[in-house]
């Protein structure tokens, strides 16, 4: 079975060979680690498939705002970056006061959607103590910035629904990534989140659901309370992380209702034992999985991390991944 059926499979709770696995490395990580990387690599090809001779750039840079220096996208928004090989964080905000708002125009440039696509395109537009000034105020203009991002996004949304149309295998599963937690809790309450965002993200799924796509939605942060609302409005597939929400949340809230694919604990992964690391993957399966299946496993490695780290988290989730099998 391949990896795509059996990440089909598990989203369907429908018994996969195995858990799907997958490991995101940073283009820091590479240009750190280089070959002896590149060796743990070619030793796992469960994980990353065969190699081949094909020599690899450690240093490539595919996304401009890795780059060092500052980057202004679509709209506006100015992104700085102090490393190469990281993500650039928004530190200009181009729409300060509510009069901006107004007067805000939607960018012509087709972006597509981004890593923070709805609710951090509005925290990077405003800045967020603005934002959360205009959600506990709830102004006419924290409405409007909200109408007028989800509609540049069900532009892209049907843009990228024509270009799927095209293609003669598409992929069954749709990606999105806005993080929407921070690290003990929602930015905002459960309750205003239902009222301003649950309907945005809804929209914005509900034409992939009806052409028959499954929607998969990367989180960061403390999410657990609204993952079933992630849910109503169309999410297949959750990427939560495990340290901001907890093993039992995740278990409460997820468990045979919805796919995870669990973000494994990345602010582990410079400071544990290869032990302790086996303990964690091992425990994400116990306490996540079962063999109806429901469960992928992600890690994501930076140059915070040890080689020897970064072999054992290989090795535990190409252990792990046959559990129920």
């Amino acid at each position: 079975m391949t990896v795509q059926q059996d990440r089909l499979k598990a989203l369907r709770f429908d018994h996969p060979d195995t858990i799907p696995v997958s490991v995101g490395i940073l283009p820091a990580a590479w240009m750190k680690y280089r070959e002896a990387l590149d060796e743990l690599v070619t030793q796992h090809p469960i994980i990353f498939g065969a190699q081949g001779e094909k020599t690899r750039d450690y240093d490539a840079i595919h996304t401009e705002t890795y780059v060092a220096g500052d980057h202004v996208d679509a709209w506006g928004c100015v992104w700085s970056n102090l490393k190469t090989g990281m993500e650039a964080i928004v530190t200009g905000h181009p729409v300060p006061t509510r009069a901006d708002v107004r007067v805000l125009e939607l960018p012509k440039e087709d972006s597509g959607f981004p890593h923070g696509f709805m609710y951090l395109r509005l925290q990077d537009l405003r800045g967020f103590e603005a934002l959360m000034v205009d959600f506990g105020e709830q102004p006419p203009e924290l409405q409007m910035l909200i109408d007028k991002v989800l509609a540049y996004n069900l532009r892209q949304a049907k843009l990228r629904l024509a270009a799927l149309e095209t293609q003669e295998a598409p992929d069954p599963i749709v990606g999105f990534g806005d993080d929407l937690g921070l690290q003990h809790r929602l930015p905002i309450s459960p309750r205003m989140w239902r009222k301003f965002l649950k309907p945005c993200y809804s929209a914005i799924y509900t034409p992939f659901r009806e052409a028959r796509y499954y929607v998969y939605m990367h989180t960061d942060g403390h999410i657990h309370e609204i993952i079933p609302d992630l849910v109503d409005a169309g999410v297949n597939v959750i990427n939560p992380q495990v340290r901001a929400n907890g093993l039992d949340n995740l278990s409460r809230v997820c468990k045979g209702k919805v796919c995870v694919d669990l973000d494994l604990d990345r602010q582990m992964f410079p400071f544990a034992t290869p032990q302790q690391i086996d303990d964690h993957i091992r425990e994400a399966v116990e306490v996540l999985g079962s063999p109806e299946g429901g469960l992928w496993l992600k890690a994501e490695i930076g140059d915070d991390v040890p080689l020897e780290n970064t072999a054992a988290i290989l090795d535990a989730l190409e252990r792990y991944r046959g559990y129920y099998s």
